[in-house]
């Protein structure tokens, strides 16, 4: 049995940290600021040449062919799905376990969601459920790397391939981490990534679609940018006005200013990789020290990211539920979250596309005990260790 130790803050009790620790945090330094301003003093804010370099670097980076760039993560996930040119009564199969974007890119094109389960240990989209739930009408599968661990892609391209599906990975959450030793971005059909500022690289909002068909990079080109089939750089090049829309596109451009951001935090990526991992390797080992306390499982071969740390909390140790064990850890100065609400339990799909509790018993169980804990490179050793005494002083309060 774990000892006792202070008073918690929720009652009363000195907390751990008096500022509370965010669970993620963009890190912004001089040279990321110099190399906007560098943009703003010249030719091209947007559809300029850091546009082109930062597609470029990034492919190289995600061992991809080729990388198109888009104004958000959702942006790029409807982008991908748009171009497989699937119509409205398809089907395709995603997680539920997820931010509800990787949901909501199917509905925009007209395509129904099909909610899979997740393993219980990795809570990642579980290839055999996906395989219960394939139908005629299924065109694709969405499938995310859940807290920057990769989807188990080697079943589901098999499946993939077995039934003639589109792969769509998201990857918002696995930028950097790699499978078999090779890299998220080049494993699936196209892979979508996110720059939100809690995620491993930032332009403040953005998003990139990495594919090794020069097809649908194409059609992604096309469809970023109102489905026209040249950019005002393009023209002013050789001296033409003339353009033509040959798709129904949107304006998802990422500006140059943006891209400047994205390709100055490139170069410090792999260092930040790092040290998400060194944090992780710290959480870990406070875990096996606290049995109510269980880290998300690592599938074999997997290089993991840590956008996330996803702990799971045995409640049946516990004289608390998970939000009154939140609550309690927010009260100590650190900033928990909860990473998903289950999809198909959100108002809206249970209105209109008649989910109900009990679609993914797995999903819904883990959702009862998840907490994040915070993840993000700038963290010094001091704020790891707040946590970590954080966790303890409440599991231990709350201990049967």
């Amino acid at each position: 049995m774990l000892t006792r130790t202070a008073k918690l803050a929720i009652e009363g009790g000195t907390p751990v940290r008096s500022t509370l620790l965010p669970y993620g945090k963009q890190w912004i330094d001089e040279g990321d600021i110099a190399a906007v301003v560098d943009v703003l003093r010249s030719d091209w804010l947007t559809t300029g040449p850091k546009v082109e370099e930062f597609e470029s670097a990034f492919a190289t980076a995600t061992e991809a062919r080729y990388a198109v760039s888009f104004s958000s993560g959702t942006a790029a996930l409807h982008g991908a799905v748009a171009v497989l040119g699937l119509r409205d009564g398809d089907e395709a199969i995603t997680t539920p376990i997820t931010f509800c974007a990787s949901a909501n890119c199917l509905l925009y094109c007209g395509v129904r969601p099909v909610f899979a389960d997740v393993d219980p240990d990795t809570l990642l989209i579980d290839p055999a459920e996906i395989e219960r739930r394939i139908t005629p009408r299924t065109r694709a599968l969405v499938v995310v790397d859940y807290a920057g661990q990769p989807a188990a892609l080697g079943p589901i391209n098999e499946l993939a391939k077995k039934h003639g599906l589109a792969v769509v990975e998201d990857a918002c959450h696995s930028l950097g981490a790699t499978l078999g030793g090779r890299r998220v971005g080049g494993l699936s059909t196209m892979t979508a990534f996110s720059f939100h500022p809690v995620k491993h690289i930032t332009t403040a909002e953005g998003g990139m679609v990495t594919t090794n068909d020069p097809v649908l990079a194409e059609k992604l080109w096309r469809f970023r940018s109102h489905g026209i089939g040249s950019d005002h750089r393009q023209r002013e090049k050789v001296g033409s006005w003339f353009y033509e829309m040959v798709d129904l596109g949107y304006n998802y451009r990422l500006s140059d200013l943006q891209c400047a951001l994205g390709l100055n935090q490139m170069g410090k990526l792999n260092q930040w990789l790092a040290r998400r991992r060194a944090i992780a390797a710290e959480y870990d080992a406070a875990c096996r020290e606290l049995p109510a306390v269980r880290p998300l499982s690592v599938l074999p071969g997997v290089e993991h990211a840590y956008h996330l740390y996803v702990v799971k909390l045995d409640l049946k140790q516990l004289r608390a539920s998970r939000a009154e064990v939140f609550a309690a850890l927010r009260a100590e100065g650190i900033g928990v979250n909860v990473h998903y609400i289950p999809v198909h339990l959100h108002p809206y799909y249970r209105e209109h596309e008649g989910t109900a509790v009990g679609l993914c018993p797995r999903a819904e169980a883990a959702y009862e005990r998840i907490l994040s804990l915070p993840m993000f490179p700038r963290m010094s050793d001091q704020d790891v260790q707040d946590v970590i005494e954080a966790v303890h002083k409440v599991v231990a309060e709350y201990s049967k």
